[in-house]
């Protein structure tokens, strides 16, 4: 296996073509991570994100540095990992904005429900409203209210009472980093070993094969 760095624009094409990533925030010293879908906008630079309110929201607005990880696994040495450090930005309704004027009042009974009243039949968004910015970007993505609005579902059984209330958010990334794996022609080689050995003995059986299979066509 050969693992490179990639490079910055690399790193940020794969930010571009995923959906689910890891969320990192920490508070008093406790590191936390979630799954959460977001979507990268090229134009600002930023991560764009939708949930409903939770731990992660408290502990992010107490301290808005963070840290996003994504990755792709094709095989255990093919993958690409990229890692993005940021900070949390949230993305208040403003007056006169469709978001305040079409909100929806009462919490929505079904998952389906859960959707802002304002993403469908609203005008055409100019962008001049940040919150408005992000449904824009995050609305191309299938079911883009997931995994935050299924989260308000959960607690919402528990207390019926909880209003449904939708955090919209971006992360401000100040560095991106990440390393792409690929598998060379040893690992080739040792793939191909005979299956009694190289299935029974794993790593050792592929090491074997390949120190003494080289050893042989030496000899």
């Amino acid at each position: 296996m050969v693992i490179r760095e990639m490079s910055k624009e690399e790193c940020l094409r794969v930010l571009a073509g995923t959906r689910l990533a890891r969320l990192a925030c920490a508070h008093e010293n406790q590191p936390y991570v979630v799954p959460v879908y977001l979507a990268y906008h090229g134009a600002s630079g930023c991560l764009y994100g939708f949930t409903t309110p939770g731990q992660k929201v408290e502990w992010m607005r107490a301290n808005p540095l963070v840290c996003v990880e994504v990755d792709e696994i094709a095989a255990s040495d093919q993958w690409v990992s990229v890692i993005a450090t940021g900070r949390y930005e949230e993305l208040p309704e403003t007056p006169g904005s469709d978001a305040a004027r079409l909100r929806a009042q009462e919490h929505p009974r079904q998952l389906d429900e859960a959707i802002p009243a304002w993403s469908a039949g609203s005008r055409p968004c100019q962008c001049d409203d940040e919150r408005e910015r992000a449904w824009q970007i995050l609305k191309a993505l299938p079911v883009w209210w997931e995994p935050g609005s299924t989260a308000w579902v959960a607690r919402a059984y528990r207390n019926p009472a909880e209003p449904f209330v939708s955090v919209y958010f971006r992360i401000r990334i100040d560095r991106v980093t990440g390393h792409e794996a690929t598998r060379d022609s040893s690992d080739a080689i040792s793939y191909a070993a005979p299956a009694p050995l190289a299935g029974r003995w794993g790593w050792l059986g592929r090491t074997l094969t390949r120190v003494f299979g080289g050893m042989s066509k030496g000899d």
